[in-house]
C-alpha cells in the first residue's frame, strides 16, 4: 500500500489515478472533503489528516506500506489570509510528523516535494541549474515564509535519511501544468487567473493576445503526468534520495507557448492574433533545470514534451471530464 498525504490536491489527483492503474492499493489523505467522499464512493480508503497533530497520525495504516507521499502544504496560492505560523505548523512541524511515523513504522520510502524558487539566485536563461545546486530561501515577499518553511522540510527528509536509513527525497517542481483547480490563485492575498488561464480562454474564443515585456523569457515547466511518473518509478527503484529536479529539461519561450496555446486550443476556423507589446514588463523570468540525477537514479524521463505534447494531453483530460470532480470541489468549497 502507497499513503498520499495530501491526494485531495491536483498532482495528488492524478497520482492516486496512475498507482492505481498501476496496481497499487491507495490510502488517500487531504483537507477537501469533497474529494475525500469521491474517493469512498468509489471503492478508496480516505481520511481527514491533521499534519500538524502527531496524534492524527494514529488513524493511517500502518503496516505494509511501501511508501508515503507527502504533497499536503501550506501554500500561497491558497492562501487569503497570511499567517506564518501556519507554514511553520503544516509545512515543518508537518514534515517532522510524517518522518517520524515512517521511522515508527519500519517505512523506508518517503518522497515530498518543494519548489523551484528555492534556488532562484541562480534562474539564468540556458544555464541548467543542478538538482544539488546549494539552496536559498526568499527573504522577501509572499513566498517568504514558505520559502523558509519547505527548505527546513527539505533538510528533515535529507537528515532523516542520513540518520535513519530511509529512502528520501524531495522534488524540486517548477509551475506544474495540467487540467486542474488552479485556473485561479492567489498572489499576496488576491485572487488572479493565472497567465496560462487568461491565454487558453482567449485562444478558446479567438480573441486577441497581447503578451507583455521579454517574450523571449523562456521557461523550463513540467506537465502533471511527467510529474507522477516520477513518483512511481522513484518508489519502484527505491534508489531515490535527495533533492531531485523534476521539470521538464527543457525550456520554452512565452511567446511559443502562447503561439503553441493558440494552435491547439483555438477554433479550427479562426485563431487569436497575437500581438507583443513589450514597453509594457511582465513578471516572467527565464530558468532551465538539469534532470540528469533524476534519469540516472530511478528512470525519469519526461514523456509530455515538447510543449505541444503536453497542451494535446491536457485538451484530451479537458474533454474527457475524468478530473472535473477536483474542478467541481473547489467551486463548492
Amino acid at each position: 500500500m502507497i499513503i498520499v498525504i495530501g491526494g485531495t490536491g491536483f498532482i495528488g489527483a492524478y497520482l492516486v489515478d496512475e498507482l492505481l492503474k498501476n496496481g497499487k492499493k491507495v490510502f488517500v489523505t487531504g483537507r477537501n472533503k469533497a474529494v475525500l467522499d469521491h474517493y469512498k464512493n468509489i471503492g478508496i480508503d480516505s481520511c481527514y489528516l491533521d499534519l500538524s497533530d502527531r496524534s492524527s497520525f494514529e488513524q493511517l495504516p500502518s503496516t505494509g506500506i511501501e511508501a508515503v507521499v507527502l504533497l499536503g502544504a501550506h501554500l500561497p496560492a491558497n492562501v487569503q489570509d497570511y499567517d506564518p505560523q501556519d507554514y511553520i505548523d503544516i509545512n515543518i512541524t508537518g514534515t517532522l510528523n510524517v518522518l517520524e511515523f515512517c521511522r515508527t513504522n519500519h517505512i523506508d520510502t518517503v518522497i515530498s516535494t518543494t519548489s523551484y524558487s528555492d534556488v532562484r539566485t541562480l534562474w539564468v536563461k540556458d544555464t541548467p541549474i543542478d538538482s544539488d545546486a546549494p539552496r536559498e530561501a526568499m527573504f522577501k515577499g509572499d513566498h517568504a515564509v514558505y520559502s523558509i518553511s519547505k527548505n527546513a522540510a527539505t533538510d528533515l527528509i535529507v537528515h532523516y535519511s542520513e540518520e535513519y536509513g530511509i529512502n528520501g527525497s524531495v522534488f524540486r517542481l517548477p509551475p506544474v501544468y495540467g487540467y486542474g483547480p488552479h485556473a485561479v490563485i492567489y498572489v499576496d492575498g488576491k485572487y488572479y487567473k493565472s497567465g496560462f488561464q487568461v491565454f487558453l480562454e482567449k485562444a478558446m474564443e479567438a480573441e486577441d493576445i497581447e503578451i507583455f515585456g521579454d517574450y523571449t523569457a523562456s521557461r523550463d515547466v513540467v506537465y502533471v503526468k511527467d510529474v507522477v511518473q516520477a513518483f512511481v518509478k522513484a518508489i519502484a527503484t527505491k534508489n531515490a534520495r535527495g533533492v531531485y529536479n523534476i521539470t521538464s529539461g527543457i525550456s520554452t519561450s512565452l511567446v511559443e507557448q502562447v503561439e503553441n496555446i493558440v494552435a491547439v486550443f483555438g477554433p479550427s476556423d479562426r485563431k487569436s492574433n497575437i500581438s507583443l507589446n513589450t514597453d509594457k514588463p511582465n513578471s516572467s523570468s527565464s530558468y532551465i533545470f538539469d534532470i540528469s540525477k533524476a534519469t540516472k537514479d530511478f528512470g525519469y524521463l519526461p514523456q509530455y514534451v515538447p510543449f505541444t505534447r503536453l497542451l494535446e494531453d491536457y485538451k484530451a483530460e479537458m474533454t474527457s471530464k475524468k478530473f472535473d470532480f477536483l474542478i467541481n470541489s473547489r467551486i463548492k468549497s
